[in-house]
């Protein structure tokens, strides 16, 4: 295999063929593993587990030694692509079309983490012995799932080792059109709920005696959506309410409503 620090194009179109669906690893990590390795970073996979949610596997690199420390952060997972035949090139299959890089990931976020790879690596090349500083990468495979076996656990068990950073600079494709247009400040925070609402099952060709619950649940959610829940401020644009799924548990789909 030819020297990645120079390929941050081939780094990424490997990274992107590992189909790593949270909280699927895929082989990914052992993509950037390798890469790094042969430049030199020391690395360490940290897998993570907690009641109730998958174990997770993470990547922290390191070369170098004392300050300033500079981490890059980021995730290898991906979310799932969906049907596979409604893609124009195959969402694993990391295609280069017209100066185009295709594939689930390839801007959330192997995309990034090539590319920083690849920068650490031709430094770490050209320093040799005088590196100034620390550099350091920590890559986690739970960033679009639970997020609770990714980043936070590796930050405590960074500073728990004398790993803390100095800066960090996270590889999510925050610009849309040139870098540097937008600059993070925070992260909005995020409210789960789920709603149920019962009904009388029955036929739908007798409603008079059944209660589709379907009905007072579209109603609610239009209420719901019709609002804003604030007008945002001069740092954070505007809460947004989505409702991302609506499930009626109904296998007789034509004829019997039931709950929603």
């Amino acid at each position: 295999m030819t020297d990645l620090s120079e390929t941050p194009v081939e780094l990424a179109r490997d990274l992107i063929r590992c189909p790593s669906i949270t909280p699927l690893d895929a082989g990914a990590l052992d993509v950037l593993e390798r890469a790094l390795a042969r430049g030199g970073f020391q690395c360490r996979r940290l897998t993570f587990t907690e009641n109730g949610t998958p174990p997770v596997d993470n990547l922290f690199a390191r070369i170098g030694s004392g300050s300033p420390h500079l981490c890059f952060a980021g995730h290898t997972d991906v979310v799932p692509p969906g049907d596979e035949d409604l893609w124009t090139y195959p969402p694993f299959g990391g295609v280069v079309e017209d100066g185009m890089l295709y594939g689930r990931g390839a801007a959330d976020m192997k995309g990034a983490i090539a590319a920083f790879a690849a920068a650490a690596l031709d430094f770490a090349r050209t320093k040799g012995d005088d590196i100034p500083g620390t550099i350091s990468l920590l890559i986690t495979g739970d960033e679009e799932g639970p997020a609770i076996n990714g980043t936070r656990k590796v930050l405590e068990w960074m500073a728990a080792n004398g790993e803390q950073p100095d800066h960090a600079l996270v590889g999510e494709p925050t610009n849309a059109t040139r870098l540097g247009e937008a600059i993070k400040i925070g992260r909005r925070g995020s409210l789960n709920g789920r709603l149920t609402v019962t009904g009388v099952q029955g036929h739908v060709a007798y409603p008079h005696l059944a209660k589709n619950p379907l009905q007072g649940l579209v109603a609610l959610l239009a209420r719901l959506y019709d609002q804003p829940l604030d007008f945002g401020s001069a740092y954070f644009s505007p809460s947004n309410f989505e409702v991302t799924s609506i499930d009626v548990g109904n296998r007789h789909q034509q004829c019997h409503p039931g709950q929603g």
